[in-house]
């Protein structure tokens, strides 16, 4: 599990870095979105990735990686809007905006090693394509959990799964990475 924990906080970084970039750029005008907005954006996200795992023709010259990047931002964004609420104009400074989006990486990393305790690390048996359909799947959930104005009966809520998903989306980065070497 050190080897997991290694790789975990290297791609956690990488997509870190990308978020601080596009802070800079941006700054935090991703605080304006609802959090169905931001589920729609990750679908968008894991539809293409779908996409390009079944078809051999790409248009657009980006890879699963770009794709999966943008899942984990997306997903620790919309944790960020469950803590905080939406918000009528960005307020949220660069530094800010990075504790924040370090201590939801945190929180779901601790979330990942308590699994990956209990499942004895399945993940690595699993198939990118399988990943992507769990995200999916998650996103599916998230959908209908949004749709019901977030009461459940029995399930997690919507949280639990956004966590599930960025640690998919980092499993599959960790696969993708290791048949690249």
């Amino acid at each position: 599990m050190q080897q997991t924990s290694e790789q975990y906080d290297a791609i956690i970084q990488r997509c870190k870095e990308l978020f601080v970039k596009k802070m800079k750029d941006y700054g935090s005008a991703w605080r304006i979105l609802r959090l169905p907005s931001l589920t729609d954006q990750i679908f968008i996200k894991a539809q293409r990735i779908r996409s390009l795992q079944e078809n051999e023709v790409r248009k657009v010259d980006e890879d699963e990686r770009s794709e999966f990047i943008g899942i984990v931002n997306y997903s620790i964004m919309a944790l960020i809007q469950l803590e905080k609420g939406v918000a009528e104009q960005p307020d949220l400074n660069a530094k800010q905006a990075a504790d924040l989006y370090e201590h939801y990486a945190r929180v779901t990393k601790s979330l990942m090693e308590d699994k990956n305790h209990d499942y004895g690390e399945a993940w690595r048996e699993m198939r990118v394509s399988s990943l992507t359909d769990l995200i999916l799947q998650k996103l599916l959930r998230v959908k209908q959990i949004e749709d019901n104005k977030g009461v459940t009966l029995v399930s997690e809520g919507i949280g639990a799964n956004y966590q599930d998903i960025i640690n998919y989306a980092v499993f599959a980065m960790i696969h993708l990475e290791e048949e690249k070497s």
